[in-house]
């Protein structure tokens, strides 16, 4: 099967090249969203079928599979998070012809005179928020956002930026950019955009404007505490060391049981923003303090439940790469083997012991469940008694 996928933009009034001319006048079958149908419809040949792209998009390939080829029209580029990397992930036999025009952000540049090879792209259309907030926390100089009319709006973009302290970036965004009579395109300060009303399809360009700092190792004193109890909270070198063993580089998925304060997911979400951080507290006090600390260090995206983790359903979560034991209430070997069926193979398991005791029983909850003790190191800290910082590795 044969897809000539033609990229369009927003102008009422196309210009297409003699090629594309004939390969329209020689084709019966086209295909598109409806924006694109209201635009080159009167480009179409007569007696001509057309498919609307829309979801479930298994139905619109089931319709493709009765034609040898078809005609799509698609926005902008159509690699760019395009409808041509759609037909090679459903139909990978099949062979794509592509005929592009400028994607969105291009053009957004462009009307800007803003030089964008040094930019990065985060599509929210339809997906969640994590690679925006990985971008956030990064800190690129330009940010290019591909938007929805749903959840991520220029207006909902700038309200998360402001709520997690991003406010060093403004905004640049335009609208119905190639529609020669209502585009539209101007630069805003993020609290200037929270109420505006935006044109749709519209994308946004952020650039920043000053440097947030992202420090590596947060002192635990700026972070807010249950009750003002500074023994509650992990401290900063053993949340370093905690974090090293944990390995965290090269995964995705990281689980934090016990997290009291927040401070070792958050810890974890600025020093690795690509994680996935699924964190545990049976105290309901934990909901604002971590809420409170994501905000003031600028760590978006990491989720949160309370209450007694063993009676937690966690089978519909992302399987964790990695696991810290911050908490465990005296029932150790109950969370070992709970979230052992779970977790990946070769997934590090890190505990701090601060007694005898729980080093004792740690050990024995990994041994139980066939996991290795792969360290075990001395700190101390002050006047502190001395930790044991301890990695177990999953050999299932």
């Amino acid at each position: 099967m044969k897809f000539f996928v033609i990229g369009i933009d927003d102008n009422q009034e196309q210009y297409f090249t003699p090629e594309i001319t004939d390969l329209i006048n020689s084709h019966s079958v086209f295909s598109g969203g409806a924006r694109h149908h209201e635009i080159v419809k009167r480009f179409l040949p007569d007696y001509y079928c057309w498919i609307d792209i829309k979801v479930p998009l298994t139905d619109v390939f089931g319709q493709y599979g009765a034609y040898e080829e078809v005609v799509v029209f698609a926005s902008g580029d159509p690699l760019f998070f395009g409808f041509a990397n759609t037909i090679q992930r459903m139909m990978p036999a099949a062979e794509v012809f592509l005929y592009p025009y400028f994607n969105s952000l291009q053009l957004l540049a462009h009307r800007l005179l803003l030089p964008y090879q040094d930019m990065h792209i985060v599509s929210l259309t339809g997906r969640p928020w994590h690679k925006f907030d990985e971008a956030l926390i990064m800190g690129y100089d330009k940010i290019g956002v591909l938007t929805d009319n749903k959840e991520h709006t220029p207006q909902s973009i700038a309200q998360r930026m402001l709520r997690y302290g991003y406010n060093n970036y403004v905004m640049s965004v335009g609208e119905l950019l190639g529609n020669r009579e209502q585009e539209k395109y101007s630069t805003y300060n993020l609290k200037d955009i929270e109420n505006r009303p935006f044109s749709f399809p519209n994308n946004i360009i952020l650039q920043k404007t000053n440097t947030r700092p992202r420090p590596f190792g947060i002192s635990e004193s700026e972070f807010n505490l249950l009750d003002g109890r500074v023994k509650m909270i992990t401290k900063m070198p053993v949340r370093l060391l905690s974090l090293s063993l944990l390995d965290l580089r090269g995964k995705s998925t990281f689980w934090d049981i016990g997290f009291c304060t927040g401070s070792v997911s958050v810890e974890a979400k600025m020093q690795f923003p690509h994680l996935h951080i699924f964190a545990f507290e049976k105290r309901a006090e934990g909901i604002k303090l971590i809420e409170t600390n994501m905000q003031k260090f600028g760590t978006p995206g990491i989720e949160y439940y309370t209450g007694d983790f063993l009676d937690m359903n966690i089978s519909d979560l992302s399987r964790p790469d990695a696991v810290f034991i911050g908490g465990h209430g005296g029932k150790m070997k109950e969370i070992v083997s709970k979230i052992k069926p779970v977790l990946n193979t070769n997934a590090s398991l890190v505990f701090n012991a601060v007694s005898d005791e729980s080093r004792l029983i740690f050990i024995e909850a990994i041994q139980e469940n066939d996991f290795t003790l792969e360290q075990d190191i001395e700190i101390k800290i002050d006047d502190f008694n001395t930790i044991h910082v301890m990695k177990g590795n999953n050999n299932i």
